[in-house]
């Protein structure tokens, strides 16, 4: 005669028996939702974590290309400025880099607005598992 505590191979689930009592099977049933809870909790924190990650270090990245590009910026319109004041009065050279950043500006802000747009920070793997897990616990049931 079989057992009633019978794992599967993997030691996950056991398979019920017509033996045990409606009581057990509703205790294992919660502990096995318990588990795959436990378990979603986990993927979906790894998951965040991994995306917290990457986004930390695309971050840094444009913190430095920032500033160095600001110190070229700075380097080659003080350049630009000097070479427009041979033609037009220093003043309206200044006047004419800065317009030409202000351009750069709004364009470059528009350009990250979009892309900021597009972004989703989530778990989105484990969305997807969730819901695979209800449907699987739905058909389960019928």
């Amino acid at each position: 005669m079989a057992t009633s505590n019978r794992s599967t191979p993997n030691g996950s689930l056991r398979e019920p028996s017509p033996e045990q009592p409606l009581s057990e099977l509703i205790s294992r049933t919660s502990s096995d939702l318990a588990t795959l809870f436990r378990k979603e909790v986990e993927l979906a924190k790894i998951e965040i974590r991994d995306d917290v990650r990457h986004t930390a270090r695309a971050g840094s990245m444009f913190g430095a290309a920032g500033f160095a590009g600001y110190l070229a910026a700075v380097l080659a319109s003080l350049a630009v400025v000097f070479a427009l004041d041979l033609a037009m009065p220093l003043w309206a050279a200044f006047s004419s880099v800065a317009a030409l950043f202000a351009f750069v500006c709004f364009i470059l802000f528009r350009q990250a607005r979009t892309r900021m747009s597009q972004f989703t920070l989530g778990p989105e793997q484990t969305i997807e598992t969730v819901k695979e897990d209800i449907e699987w616990a739905k058909a389960r049931s019928k």
